[in-house]
């Protein structure tokens, strides 16, 4: 996801590659970035903060203590901080910096191909400026969304976080199922792939609301209908309202921790 910003960023001419500086434990992921983009890497997170105006936390929450500890000291009162840690939130991350001007995102997956959803929330101390640049990195992944209350970023975490995931089953098991009625292995990837993808463009263009499609799809007595209709009796809405709770709950109990 890192990446996929500094990508998005580079696009967009946010910034130039000699004024960004990647800090990464890993020797070959240091080699990758700076062939691949151009950019300065270190090892260093005292120095690569210093002089920037933007940090972007883009850790795992476990290496996330180890982050914040390098980073300790470092830190100037005017500089933004632009957190994609999952589940950690803002009360944690300003006690953990010690700092105040700190913008939480919840990106997905998507992102890494230009096609992402980012809700986030800045705290009052972020200036208004500050305030744009987010909105422009975080809109140079795809569309984004300011919220003004952190409960809003578990629940996008539910829907828009955790969502490609749902999707990616969904695709799953329509390609097994195509096998199963004698496709090959690559016809079914495809027509789940494509199917999935072209439905969605159709969907985001079409400006109707997805009830009105699913219905102008499923003709009375005809295919659709015959498959929707088992797939109701499986209580298919249902279960994706369960699975959207489940993970709500469980980005909640996140972080609580």
């Amino acid at each position: 996801m890192g990446e996929a910003m500094l990508a998005g960023i580079l696009k967009k001419g946010l910034a130039r590659a000699g004024d960004i500086t990647v800090v990464d434990i890993s020797e070959t992921r240091r080699h990758y970035l700076g062939e691949e983009y151009a950019v300065n890497v270190s090892t260093q997170t005292s120095g690569a903060v210093a002089g920037s105006d933007t940090v972007v936390l883009a850790v795992k929450p476990q290496q996330l203590t180890y982050a914040m500890k390098a980073l300790a000291g470092s830190l100037k009162p005017a500089q933004l901080v632009l957190s994609i840690v999952a589940g950690v939130t803002i009360e944690t991350l300003c006690r953990g910096l010690d700092h105040s001007r700190i913008v939480r995102v919840m990106p997905n997956t998507p992102a890494q191909v230009g096609a992402g959803v980012s809700v986030w929330m800045a705290t009052p101390a972020v200036s208004n400026e500050q305030r744009n640049l987010a909105a422009a990195i975080l809109g140079a992944m795809g569309k984004e969304f300011c919220v003004e209350e952190e409960r809003y970023l578990d629940m996008a975490t539910a829907v828009s976080g955790s969502g490609p995931a749902y999707v990616f089953l969904f695709a799953e098991a329509l390609a097994g199922a195509a096998r199963e009625i004698g496709l090959s292995d690559e016809m079914a990837r495809e027509l789940a792939i494509r199917t999935v993808a072209g439905s969605a463009r159709f969907m985001e263009l079409s400006g109707s609301m997805p009830a009105e499609l699913r219905r102008k799809v499923a003709s009375p007595g005809g295919t659709t209908a015959a498959a929707l209709s088992r797939l109701e009796e499986g209580d298919f809405t249902g279960l994706v309202a369960k699975a959207v709770r489940a993970a709500y709950q469980r980005a909640r109990e996140l972080g609580q921790q």
